[in-house]
């Protein structure tokens, strides 16, 4: 049986307290890096997003972590804030839920250190829809969901360019807003938070969906996505995350090597069938 943790709104208060008091913290401070990086006997404590980070994680903790010494323990957190404030605090050692794009944009924006270790696997970002069949049946007059944070909004309109229904400025890149489209093509758009675009679905045309929350709205990127991204040279893999420090911990260390296993690949390739990829490897700079 699983036995995941789930965040509750006490929870939440005291990630946010102790991010506050963080800079406080002592070597009794169980958020100290110094602690943590000592507490080899002790859990590791990952925040992670239901599927797939959690899932990959649960599976690693029932069938790898005992025989690797690895106590691991699991928290699922439903958006994209919360697990980098907890690991910032010490409320959790580390996160899995991310890409680079994302976590610069909130280090920045939110002056936290955290820091990527590995990367494990990609989710392609797609384009869906309840009621067209194909991206060209996308007509003017009609209303498309995107996220609304910086990094996966830009690559929400990255995608649609790339399928000609809007025209971006040349060279903004992952970085384009909706001001930077130069042409809508009579198409109206949607902002919505990444993890509520899915239930968006009923009341507009198409929406782009990050991967994990289409597999969660039961949606096979794979084989439902009108457009998906491509793998090929993309930079959005997922990886685990630490708070600057603590990258050198035995027990993340640990968890780094096994998540890039082989056990862990044909984990992602047979559960997944395509709609995660496995993303192997050092985290580029």
């Amino acid at each position: 049986m699983r036995k995941n943790i789930k965040l509750t709104a006490g929870i939440a208060t005291a990630a946010a307290l102790a991010l506050g008091l963080s800079a406080c913290g002592t070597s009794s401070d169980p958020s100290s890096s110094k602690d943590t990086a000592g507490a080899a006997d002790k859990p590791l404590v990952v925040a992670a997003s239901p599927t797939p980070h959690a899932d990959i994680l649960n599976f690693v903790k029932e069938n790898l972590a005992e025989k690797a010494g690895l106590k691991l323990e699991v928290k699922e957190f439903t958006d994209y804030v919360l697990p980098n404030t907890a690991t910032q605090s010490g409320q959790v050692d580390a996160n899995f839920f991310q890409h680079k794009p994302y976590l610069d944009d909130f280090n920045q924006k939110n002056k936290t250190t955290i820091v990527p270790v590995v990367n494990v696997h990609l989710e392609p970002l797609g384009l869906y829809s309840k009621s067209l069949k194909s991206v060209k049946d996308i007509k003017a007059g009609q209303t498309i969901a995107v996220p609304n944070d910086t990094t996966n909004g830009g690559r929400a309109l990255q995608l649609l360019a790339e399928n000609g229904l809007i025209t971006i400025k040349p060279g903004v890149g992952t970085n384009a807003k909706l001001s930077d489209i130069t042409d809508k093509k009579g198409l109206e758009f949607k902002e919505l938070e990444a993890a509520t675009v899915p239930r968006a679905l009923n009341d507009v045309d198409a929406a782009v969906i990050n991967g994990n929350y289409a597999i969660e709205a039961k949606l096979s990127p794979a084989k439902d996505a009108l457009a998906l991204e491509k793998a090929d040279g993309n930079p959005y893999a997922n990886f685990l995350a630490v708070k600057e420090g603590n990258e050198k911990d035995a027990r993340v260390q640990k968890l780094a090597e096994l998540l890039n296993s082989p056990e862990v690949k044909k984990y992602v390739e047979d559960t997944y069938k395509g709609s995660v990829i496995p993303a192997f490897g050092a985290v580029a700079k």
